[in-house]
């Protein structure tokens, strides 16, 4: 059975792991805090869930999904996910992570930092514009009319699969931006940004985002 490893617990790493575990995955996950602060959500998870460090959790998951402030990106373990597909659901929100002047500036993205962090790493964008509590309740079967749709971006076609394989999963379409460097089209306060969309609109709001904002 796959595996997922899950380094932060916050909304959207708990609802990703409730839907994985539903849909048959088990799931390793962890906090910063400590394996022990997750006890309750460990037990409502069930059998299929355990709590561990963050390195653990990257060395337990077949794919990883990393869900931790910007701010603490860098705190990220590098060795244990050497080689393995990394999905980001990062989001810079100046007003926590201090202000990043690349970021302000569009001269990088907040998955392609990640990528630097973690060279031998795949790392795909994924779950970062959609709201957490919707992750586990908008998802409908493939071919539903209005089928929402959520974009990944990688500069690794296999990462950019498993996500697109998710997201078919948890219930939804997939537009792939291409790779991490158009990453910023749907990131925060562009026209994408946690609004429910269908694979046409959002196509069409990845159109409209501009670089800077």
């Amino acid at each position: 059975m796959t595996t997922i490893g899950i380094i932060g617990a916050g909304h959207i790493g708990s609802q990703i792991a409730r839907k994985a575990v539903e849909l048959g995955y088990d799931v390793v996950i962890s906090n910063s805090r400590g394996p022990e602060t997750l006890a309750g959500l460990v037990a409502e998870l069930g059998t299929r869930a355990r709590a561990a460090t963050p390195a653990e959790a990257a060395a337990a998951g077949d794919f990883v999904v990393v869900t931790v402030p910007l701010k603490s990106y860098q705190d990220i373990p590098v060795e244990p996910l050497g080689g393995k597909i990394v999905i980001d659901t990062n989001n810079y929100y100046w007003e926590r992570d201090g202000r990043i002047p690349e970021l302000d500036k569009g001269e990088a993205t907040t998955s392609g930092m990640l990528q630097k962090h973690l060279p031998t790493s795949k790392v795909a964008k994924g779950f970062n514009h959609i709201m957490a509590k919707e992750i586990g309740t908008d998802g409908t079967p493939a071919g539903s009319e209005n089928r929402r749709a959520l974009a990944t971006a990688s500069d690794y076609p296999e990462a950019a699969e498993l996500v697109a394989k998710l997201y078919d999963e948890f219930g939804f379409d997939t537009v792939n931006i291409g790779p991490l460097d158009e990453s910023w089209r749907v990131e925060r306060d562009r026209p994408a940004y946690v609004v429910r969309q269908n694979a046409a609109e959002l196509k069409e709001n990845l159109a409209k985002a501009t670089r800077t904002i």
